[in-house]
C-alpha cells in the first residue's frame, strides 16, 4: 500500500482557479469601463484603463483569497484547541490529544482541508523526531497568524517542561475565542457602515452619468473642453482617494 504523499501549504499562494481569475478580470475592466467613460466619454481611454482595473484586480482577489483561506485556517485552528483540550480533560498527553482531535475535526471538515492538512504533517514530523514544538513553529512561520506563533511560544516553553499543557491549551482557546467574538461585534457594527460608505461611492457616478446623458447638454463643456478634462481628471482623482480612504477606514484590524 502506497503511502500517503503530504503537500506542505503553501499560505502566500492564492487557490483561484483559471475561470475565478477570468471573473475576477471582467469584474474589474467592467468598474474601470464605466468610471472611466463616465468621467470622460472617450472609449478607447475606458476600454485601456478597463483593462488596466481588471489586471488590478485581479492580484487584489488573489490576495483577497489568500486572506481568506487565513481566516478560515484560524477558525479552524481554534476548532483544533477545542478538540485537543477535550482530550486533555479527559486524561490523554498532547500526542494523543491530537490524534484524537483529528478523528473529530473530520466530522467538519474534509480531508483535503487545511487544518486536518496540517495535522498529519505534525503527526507525521512527530513520527520522524521532530519535536512538536518544531512543527507548530513551522505551521506559525507559514501561515503568519498571531493566534498560532502565540500557541507555538508558549509549547516551545513548555514542552517537557510543564504538566499544564491541557490548562495552557483551554487558556489560549479561550483568548482566541475572545477575540474572535470581539471581531465579529465590531464586523456587525461596520456592516451598516460599510453600505453607507459604498452608496456614496456609488451616487457620484449615478450623478454624474444621469447629468451627462439627459442634461440636454448641461455637462458638454466638460468632455470637449481642456478646462473641463482637468476638471473631470480633478474629480476622478478625488473619487480614487476617497475609494482608497473608504476602504481602509472600513477595515478594522485588531
Amino acid at each position: 500500500m502506497m503511502e500517503k504523499r503530504i503537500i506542505v501549504p503553501d499560505y502566500t499562494r492564492s487557490l483561484l482557479r483559471g475561470i475565478d481569475l477570468a471573473l475576477a478580470f471582467l469584474i474589474g475592466f467592467a468598474a474601470g469601463f464605466l468610471v472611466l467613460f463616465i468621467f470622460y466619454k472617450i472609449a478607447i481611454l475606458a476600454i485601456i484603463g478597463g483593462a488596466a482595473f481588471g489586471v488590478a484586480n485581479i492580484f487584489a482577489s488573489a490576495a483577497g483569497s489568500v486572506k481568506k483561506r487565513l481566516s478560515k485556517l484560524r477558525v479552524q485552528f481554534f476548532d483544533l484547541l477545542e478538540a485537543m483540550s477535550v482530550g486533555m480533560r479527559a486524561g490523554k498527553p498532547l500526542l494523543k490529544s491530537l490524534q484524537s482531535a483529528r478523528e473529530d475535526l473530520l466530522l467538519i471538515y474534509p480531508e483535503d482541508s487545511d487544518i486536518i492538512v496540517e495535522l498529519d504533517i505534525v503527526l507525521g514530523r512527530f513520527d520522524n523526531a521532530v519535536p512538536l514544538s518544531e512543527a507548530f513553529a513551522d505551521l506559525a512561520a507559514r501561515s503568519r497568524l498571531e493566534d498560532v506563533a502565540s500557541f507555538a511560544t508558549i509549547y516551545a516553553t513548555i514542552e517537557g517542561k510543564s504538566g499544564r499543557a491541557d490548562e495552557i491549551t483551554r487558556e489560549t482557546q479561550q483568548i482566541i475565542a475572545d477575540k474572535m467574538e470581539i471581531e465579529m461585534e465590531i464586523d456587525t457594527l461596520m456592516t451598516a457602515a460599510k453600505t453607507e460608505v459604498n452608496i456614496m461611492l456609488i451616487m457620484p457616478l449615478v450623478i454624474l452619468a444621469v447629468i451627462g446623458y439627459a442634461g440636454a447638454g448641461f455637462m458638454d463643456a466638460i468632455y470637449t473642453t481642456g478646462a473641463g478634462r482637468v476638471v473631470s481628471t480633478a474629480g476622478l482623482v478625488v473619487f480614487i482617494i476617497s475609494y482608497i480612504l473608504a476602504r481602509k477606514f472600513s477595515n478594522v484590524k485588531l
